[in-house]
């Protein structure tokens, strides 16, 4: 075949590009080092930086690693490599070094310590523009965080050439603090826009609420809403509920529309809950177990019944001397809206805790946290108590977080476990102002719950109504000297001044000093000693037997008290009860007044959501030294709360047109919440009330008629969530009354705090 010259003469120009083109790559031994342009570091160190082998062959990409290791140090603004003669010539511009690091602007020493934690950019370390921008995101994303939306930053850097070092300088505006202007629940939300209001613990921004944080825009308070919101509906029942966003959307003037998209989904019952066991064990140890998970077949689904299951293995592993044991539960929709659960009962790894150790607490002591831990140093590793132990330590409320790591110890039977915790502020001031027919009432509080970081509870309040001002302070020591017990001490004073309505007045100044502590499961046991002196003064307005009642007062008392719980949640309970029964045993008083109280609370869930209650009261006070009587101050007297319908302390004895309360108070009450009967009504609540009660017994004279009627009322309570706070309105007509009675036929009540 003939090839034309043409031809012999493009394929020789591509040939030529190809030559041209197709570089060989580096490849040179390396067996000296040039370096230039550094001024604070020496030659030394940057070789070090290297790794540099002499002798050895580099290539291309050997060096592009020595590149990559030399900028990673973060001491060079600029490098560059060369290789000539086997002389890598390395030619640097080195960062300036951080002497001090400044912010301007504001001057919030908490927020200082937090953004100069978690800047990367230290005094004392090299600058680089890079991480400077991350530290500036940072910090207006942290900003943010805390209610900061509109933060300004600038920096400048004011260099010496001559030293190679630079003063870094923020300058930060922080605006106005973001405030939440409104607060929306929407979705398939099921309860009322009130109920959800009052679970969450962000609020909206009123006026009178000057002093509150909670009205400011803060992502992790925004989290922990929809953690409480999750929770609240998960107790309800509602299994699969999701908080689908939650998101703040601006409005203006700095303001935001705080919105919580909920999906509560199905409600969920309990199905079959079946307790499944290793075949050595003894199955009559966990016969509590399966009884109370028979009790939960066809109840709706919660949290809290789950929770009681796990405390009742809890106890079991405690005190059945199961050392290592672990509880897995596996749950399972059944039907359309039925759960099974399996809890199966397996012996975890045998492990003992070799040391624990805790970090993070600058402030709270060590012991705090160590007197939560039912595991402990050179215990067996029970999975199921060092978790109760962690809850026990979130539940103090003095962490913002609780974190914990399993590391191996100096043997394979042995961990070491990292408790690592984050504090946060634990003091609080409240403000609370309410006015209604029966008058005004304003009030205050400042709380710590972490004094001197030692788990001490401190409280401090004051109140003001028409009549009476009540201040008090109360100190709280839990588990006292390592027995799991309260202690507590309080002093309060009342004076309270009726010489108007009734021609007296007292001053009351007590002192108690006392212990609480969980007798059984769910018994509370509260004893405590007091001692109180009373000023009782008249006037001429008050009856004679009154009279005869002036002076002062020094008495001392022993009081206890028994308090069953069985409510399935402290807070607006649906279903369960609560029995209370008190004492007042005196030790050391002029007249020796003893004193029963008791009272019992049903709680009962009905379809529609319908939440019915009955609570009954009962209180008897009576002097034990012959010829005394109950002095004024500690007579009975009822309030509205126990018997709508009629005024405070204005049904029972009547001597000289004053009511004089009496031996003996009993009152049950009847009430039911309504359905949502006008949807668009989210932020009311409806309930009907059936009350009865009396207030009798005179036993310093035989004269005097002591009314043995029973009084009763019914009537509609209406709870609204007003702009200005809550308002609480009741209309009552009274069935049965005396003719001596005050009755009152609408009443109403506005309150809030800020």
């Amino acid at each position: 075949m003939c090839i034309k010259p043409s031809m012999h003469l493009k394929i020789f120009k591509i040939f030529f590009f190809l030559i041209i083109l197709i570089k060989p790559g580096f490849s040179d031994v390396i067996n000296k080092v040039e370096i230039k342009g550094n001024k604070r570091l020496s030659d030394a160190s940057i070789l070090v930086f290297t790794n540099i082998e002499f002798g050895k062959n580099y290539e291309d990409q050997d060096l592009n690693v020595i590149f990559k290791d030399l900028y990673k140090t973060n001491f060079f603004k600029d490098i560059k490599l060369n290789v000539n003669n086997q002389t890598l010539i390395i030619n640097v511009v080195e960062n300036y070094i951080i002497e001090n690091i400044t912010f301007e602007g504001f001057k919030n020493k908490k927020l200082l310590e937090a953004i100069s934690e978690f800047t990367k950019l230290k005094s004392r370390s090299s600058y680089n523009e890079y991480i400077l921008k991350e530290d500036i995101n940072n910090i207006k994303n942290f900003l943010k965080e805390v209610g900061y939306y509109s933060s300004k930053i600038k920096t400048s850097l004011d260099t010496n050439v001559e030293t190679n070092t630079a003063n870094l300088i923020y300058k930060i505006d922080l605006g106005n603090k973001a405030k939440i202007d409104e607060i929306v629940f929407i979705g398939n939300k099921i309860f009322k826009d009130r109920k959800l209001a009052s679970i969450i613990a962000s609020e909206e921004a009123k006026f009178w609420k000057f002093i509150s944080n909670k009205i400011y825009v803060d992502q992790n308070r925004i989290n922990l809403d929809q953690r409480l919101l999750v929770n609240y509906y998960k107790n309800k029942g509602y299994y699969n509920v999701t908080v689908l966003k939650a998101f703040a959307e601006f409005t203006n003037n700095d303001s935001f529309k705080l919105i919580y998209n909920i999906n509560a989904g199905n409600k969920y019952y309990f199905n079959d809950i079946k307790l499944i066991l290793p075949d050595d064990y003894e199955k009559n140890d966990f016969l509590k177990v399966e009884k109370l998970a028979n009790k939960f077949k066809n109840k709706y689904y919660s949290l809290n019944k789950v929770e009681e299951l796990l405390d009742e293995i809890d106890n079991i592993a405690l005190f059945k001397k199961y050392e290592f044991i672990d509880a897995v539960i596996t749950e399972n929709v059944s039907d359309e809206n039925k759960l099974n659960f399996d809890i199966t009962i397996k012996d975890s790894k045998k492990f003992y805790v070799e040391k624990i150790n805790i970090i993070g607490n600058s402030i709270t002591i060590e012991e705090v946290i160590r007197n939560s831990l039912i595991v402990d140093e050179g215990d067996p590793f029970n999975e199921i108590l060092f978790n109760k132990s962690i809850n026990k330590i979130k539940a103090k409320n003095i962490f913002k977080t609780v974190t914990t790591k399993s590391l191996k110890g100096s043997s394979d039977q042995s961990k070491i476990i990292e408790i690592a915790v984050e504090e946060k502020a634990t003091g609080e001031i409240s403000l609370g102002a309410g006015a209604g027919t029966s008058g005004a009432t304003i009030g205050g509080g400042i709380s710590e719950n972490n004094f001197l970081g030692k788990g001490i509870k401190l409280k401090t309040n004051i109140n003001f109504s028409d009549s009476t001002v009540k201040g008090g302070f109360v100190y709280e020591k839990p588990n006292f000297n390592y027995t799991d017990n309260t202690l507590f001490t309080s002093v309060s004073t009342t004076s309270t001044d009726n010489l108007a309505d009734y021609g007296y007045e007292t001053n009351n100044t007590s002192f108690s000093l006392g212990t609480g502590f969980e007798q059984y499961q769910n018994l509370f046991f509260t004893p405590s000693i007091a001692t109180s002196y009373e000023n009782l003064q008249t006037t001429s307005a008050a009856s004679s037997n009154l009279k005869k009642q002036e002076g002062k007062y020094f008495d001392t008392y022993f009081n206890y008290s028994l308090n069953y719980d069985m409510r399935d949640q402290a807070y607006q309970p649906t279903s369960g009860y609560q029995a209370s029964f008190s004492q007042e045993l005196p030790v050391l008083s002029n007249n020796y007044e003893f004193s029963n109280t008791i009272q019992y609370i049903k709680y009962k869930k009905f379809p529609l959501d319908i939440v019915g209650k009955v609570n009954f009261y009962g209180n008897h006070i009576n002097a034990l030294s012959d010829g005394k009587d109950v002095r004024i101050s500690k007579r009975a007297f009822l309030s509205q709360n126990k018997l709508r319908g009629f005024e405070s302390g204005k049904i029972g004895p009547v001597d000289n047109g004053d009511f004089i309360g009496g031996n003996y108070l009993g009152a049950i009450s009847f009430s039911a919440t309504l359905p949502k009967l006008i949807p668009s009504f989210q932020n009311s609540d409806i309930s009907i009330f059936l009350d009865t009660a009396n207030v009798w017994g005179v036993d310093y004279s035989s004269t005097i008629n002591d009314s043995s009627k029973i009084r009763s009322s019914t009537g509609v309570l209406l709870d609204v969530l007003t702009p200005v706070g809550p308002m609480n309105f009741s209309w009552a007509l009274p069935i049965t009354k005396k003719q001596t009675d005050v009755t009152e036929f609408f009443r109403f009540n506005i309150g809030t705090t800020f």
